[in-house]
């Protein structure tokens, strides 16, 4: 009997050891540049001025060829739960992880780019099953957007955050959960707003590291602090945002060099986790090797390089000004993440904040760099809107 589109199936995520041969051959036959004429001895970030240093480059590609293990990583997908499902003509990949508890809510956690599913991946089980039975808990859905790791790649435009969140809306239904809470950074962030926007009547409420206020705002009446918040967001869109405009415009020509060459792979995502973390030098001061390792070789054995880079020609700059969240939301501001919404920015478009932080630490991808301060974050903010709904 023919399955309907609608089915959710189990998934097994098994790269073929001709694929992992030829990413090594590929690993030892790479041609290199000349070291970068900025030089400096580390721990110093000006080391990066130029992008990522030949030498630490060198180091993580002979460590990628020799010592790191993919099949470590896929039994860790395995462990959790992978499945896939159809909608709208597009294959969506997706973890999840069903709590025990009686109490658990649904939660969808949504990655952004660079990064891809590794970025929750080791906290899956804590949100699921905390170890403090005090601590809430939660049936964990983590899918993988739409021209990322094992989803399926567009083959048309049109696939961009708005029509990721009503997907997301239509996963979750599949799945038995009609109402949930949800979460997200970098464009993950940017796809809970519209989550939380558009569909009020599904979303119980939202956490994000992401926010943007409506155009057209004053900087009247902001703190100093938040004032260089926006000079800091305004010379990263002016100075260190030429990633974002070449995928936004150009995703094809770059598509190429990304699918075509691991090294070539490996240095462009490489240099935003050195770039966006909290560290003083590289950002394996707060990321394991291996985690990086995990995100590039999904993106290097699915050949999704070009197709997740579209996400910026679909949506970038895409934000609706008028779109008004109004179901009670967490938002957390890490110091060294890229953008920073001051919170009077905030308030115009995320009028029910329930809670809102500045941790001490953490960067663009907090549950990698700090994942205990994260997770309690999560939680905590989590627990804040769901309170705020039964206290409304």
């Amino acid at each position: 009997m023919p399955r309907t589109t609608s089915d959710v199936l189990p998934f097994e995520a098994r790269a073929s050891d001709a694929d992992l041969d030829d990413l090594r051959a590929r690993l030892a036959a790479a041609r290199l540049p000349e070291a970068e004429t900025v030089r400096r001895a580390a721990p110093d970030p000006r080391r990066w001025e130029q992008g990522v240093p030949l030498a630490d480059l060198v180091e993580v590609v002979n460590y990628w060829r020799t010592g790191y293990s993919w099949r470590s990583f896929e039994e860790r997908l395995h462990r959790i739960g992978q499945f896939r499902t159809t909608i709208d003509g597009l294959g969506i990949h997706f973890l999840h992880r069903r709590s025990s508890r009686a109490d658990a809510t649904p939660l969808i956690l949504t990655h952004g780019w660079p990064d891809s599913i590794v970025r929750f991946l080791g906290l899956v089980d804590e949100l699921a099953e905390p170890r403090a039975a005090d601590a809430p808990a939660f049936h964990v859905v983590v899918p993988s957007l739409p021209g990322f790791g094992f989803s399926d790649r567009p083959a048309t435009t049109g696939w961009g955050t708005e029509k990721i969140a009503a997907a997301w809306v239509e996963l979750m239904g599949r799945l038995g959960y009609g109402r949930f809470v949800a979460h997200g950074g970098d464009w993950g962030g940017n796809i809970t707003t519209v989550l939380a926007g558009r569909f009020p009547e599904h979303v119980l409420g939202i956490h994000t590291t992401f926010a943007e206020g409506p155009p057209g705002l004053t900087t009247d009446g902001l703190t100093p602090a938040e004032r260089r918040w926006v000079e800091d967001t305004r010379d990263f869109w002016g100075r260190r945002a030429a990633y974002a405009k070449l995928q936004a415009t150009r995703p094809q020509t770059i598509g190429y060099s990304l699918v075509d060459s691991p090294v070539g792979l490996l240095a462009w995502i490489l240099d935003k986790f050195a770039e966006w973390s909290d560290t003083d030098d590289s950002p394996f001061e707060t990321i394991s090797v291996d985690s990086v390792l995990d995100d590039v070789t999904l993106y290097w054995l699915t050949r999704t390089g070009a197709s997740a880079a579209r996400i910026y020609y679909e949506s970038h700059d895409s934000l609706d000004p008028e779109l008004r969240v109004d179901v009670p939301s967490a938002l957390t501001m890490y110091p060294r993440d890229t953008e920073k919404c001051p919170r009077p920015w905030a308030q115009e478009r995320y009028r029910r904040i329930v809670r809102w932080r500045t941790p001490a630490r953490g960067g663009h991808f907090p549950s990698l760099e700090v994942p205990e301060l994260f997770v309690d974050d999560l939680r905590e903010g989590l627990a804040a809107v769901l309170a705020a709904r039964v206290n409304s």
